[in-house]
């Protein structure tokens, strides 16, 4: 995980403005599920920029985010820091499979669209060795792109299959080491760590317009492979896209419907 972090240099700003945060909902299953409506710790891995790790600083006793990319991190601190309620948040460099935290210190081990980036049997083992028993920890992605839009969409799914091809063509995934979101269940049902697993699904709805949509696309792989030069914007017909988001959002912001696949597994 630690190579893979470094595509994130740069991106914290861009990152933080326009990824969605987590449903409101997620924390009250969460902490209905352990039968502790505020957890003594909860333990967020890869953390970010905090939009997944600060939503519990009125929830929770403690909360630590572990994150391996100093921009990201940086960002997490810069927003903390500037939060008076923010006293018991803090966040640390490291890596999921190795977090430094006591055994059986964790209520809640939380990872938000950042699982998939993860080796899975060294990083379970280290969330069943920091989980107390009782403990749960979620697995959660959100859906993209949110829905509001089919024209865009169908714009964005164009331009999308033509970055994967280039992608395939130019033998460029291999150096993104990632493992399926579809198997998230299925490998922390055979790491036999959990006694009790289960996937359920959240919505959420937040606002954004055209340019919250662009900068949203740029923090996944694209931006990666055009500052690498890769990937050009001209081969995938990335002025389209833009065109197309100013044309059916425009500049107002309009809801953003946003389905979460959540994987929990009881320790």
């Amino acid at each position: 995980m630690t190579e893979t972090s470094e595509i994130w240099t740069g991106e914290a700003s861009q990152y933080d403005r326009s990824r969605p945060s987590p449903p409101p909902t997620l924390l009250d299953v969460l902490t209905q599920l352990i039968h502790k409506p505020r957890p003594a710790l909860v333990v967020d891995l890869g953390s970010g920029t905090g939009l997944s790790t600060a939503i519990w600083s009125d929830r929770a006793q403690r909360v630590v985010g572990i994150e391996p990319n100093a921009d990201m991190r940086t960002q997490a601190i810069r927003k903390a820091t500037a939060n008076p309620s923010s006293t018991h948040l803090e966040y640390r460099d490291g890596v999921a499979n190795r977090t430094a935290l006591p055994d059986a210190c964790a209520d809640i081990v939380t990872c938000a669209q950042s699982f998939h980036w993860m080796e899975p049997t060294s990083t379970l083992a280290e969330i069943a060795r920091i989980l107390r028993p009782g403990g749960v920890f979620a697995a959660y992605d959100y859906d993209w792109p949110p829905a509001f839009n089919w024209e865009l969409e169908q714009v964005y799914q164009e331009v999308d299959e033509r970055f994967d091809t280039l992608m395939q063509e130019r033998d460029l995934g291999e150096t993104l080491p990632r493992w399926s979101k579809s198997s998230h269940l299925e490998r922390m049902r055979a790491s036999n760590h959990f006694r009790f697993t289960r996937e359920f699904y959240l919505h959420h709805v937040e606002q954004g317009n055209a340019a919250r949509f662009i900068d949203m696309v740029l923090t996944n792989a694209y931006s990666h492979q055009f500052k690498l030069k890769t990937i050009t914007e001209e081969e995938i017909g990335f002025e389209r896209l833009r065109e197309a988001a100013l044309q059916h959002i425009g500049v107002e912001p309009i809801p953003w419907y946003i389905g979460y696949k959540v994987r929990i597994g009881i320790k």
